[in-house]
């Protein structure tokens, strides 16, 4: 039971730090209308528009669809860590009503549970 909380709780603190950080990224990469994602090229020829940016020879990689696809990969992984997330928590507090500590502990017998 204790190898179980430990696990749950580590999981459900690391899917939590994933979800702000992909927050946070998809955020920033609103805000700056993708101008962050192309921040090493040096080119004065990219717009101001990430989205509209044509693939020039200063910048090492096509930068047509980096805010489309960076958006698209994003937000379904933060959804899906989200979710990690709580469903790690709810696994906690399993672990927690089978230590007897909790809300539900008392309630619940570790026969019921």
């Amino acid at each position: 039971h204790w190898a179980l909380l430990s696990v749950s709780l580590l999981n459900c603190l690391l899917s939590t730090a994933c979800s702000v950080g992909l927050a946070l990224a998809v955020a920033l990469t609103v805000h700056s209308r993708g101008m962050h994602l192309v921040r090493g090229c040096n080119s004065s020829a990219l717009p101001v528009d990430a989205r509209s940016a044509i693939a020039t020879n200063d910048c090492p990689f096509n930068t047509t669809r980096i805010y489309d696809t960076a958006l698209a990969l994003w937000l379904p992984s933060l959804l899906l860590a989200a979710a990690e997330a709580v469903l790690s928590g709810r696994c906690c507090l399993v672990a927690l009503v089978f230590q007897g500590i909790g809300p539900c502990a008392h309630s619940y017998g570790k026969e019921q549970v």
